[in-house]
């Protein structure tokens, strides 16, 4: 009995010696893609700030049209298409 313990604690420490080093490989590894992957974390915060605060998007597409009318359906009709290109990879 003794002497399984012994073999386990032994695994045990090298599982954890493992560990670490591939913690270690892993933060060497991902340094390049923190900034980018920092900037996509505040891309969807603020999608989500905006999806729960919906009159937003009806204020900004009223100034929008109340700025300029002649753009203002060039953008809403690109704005449509993303939203609808942004649900079918969603539902997929």
């Amino acid at each position: 009995m003794n002497r399984k313990r012994t073999r386990l604690a032994e695994r045990r420490s090298l599982l954890i010696a493992q560990a670490a080093a591939q913690r270690t490989a892993l933060a060497t590894n991902m340094a390049p893609w923190r900034a980018r992957l920092a900037l996509a974390d505040r891309g969807i915060a603020a999608v989500r700030y905006v999806r729960s605060h919906p009159a937003l998007m009806v204020g900004a597409a009223l100034l929008v049209a109340a700025l300029r009318p002649r753009r203002a359906g060039t953008w809403l009709q690109r704005g449509l298409l993303a939203w609808q290109i942004g649900r079918r990879l969603r539902s997929r």
